[in-house]
């Protein structure tokens, strides 16, 4: 039996939140051209519940490239590991910006993983913080 979809509610509680930001690249939706959506950190296929500790505000980008995936290959170590999860980790631990706000670097394996399976410096993101960190609205 399917499960029915998230309540508005659940969707504006996780909304706000995330401040409105993809709670894996950052990217801001007011300024998206995409849509975002409420995303489970650990998939219902894997037994993830619609509960609020489950679920993510992402960007269709992340989104559609994290899937059901929980774990990604570091490519400095070439371990298998988990994927950052935005209720368990703290982000200042696994990842920094660029010298020119440009780019999240993963520090960690976390981040390493998580920067590399979801493209989080894809060229449209990227260019996207470019333009706001120039007007002072990047990092969010």
């Amino acid at each position: 039996m399917a499960k029915p979809p998230l309540s508005s509610s659940q969707k504006q509680a996780v909304a706000e939140r995330a401040s409105g930001c993809c709670e894996y690249c950052l990217c801001q939706a007011r300024y998206s051209p995409d849509p975002f959506s409420i995303e489970h950190i650990i998939p219902r296929s894997k037994g993830g519940s619609d509960d609020l500790e489950n679920l993510a505000l992402a960007c269709q980008g992340c989104n559609n490239r994290k899937y059901v995936q929980t774990k990604a290959y570091d490519p400095v170590t070439g371990r298998m590991i988990s994927l950052y999860n935005p209720r368990q980790h703290q982000w200042q631990a696994h990842f920094v910006w660029s010298q020119d706000l440009t780019l999240m670097l993963g520090i960690t394996p976390i981040g390493r993983a998580t920067v590399d399976k979801l493209a989080l410096n894809r060229d449209g993101v990227v260019n996207l913080r470019r333009v706001l960190a120039a007007t002072g609205k990047h990092p969010p």
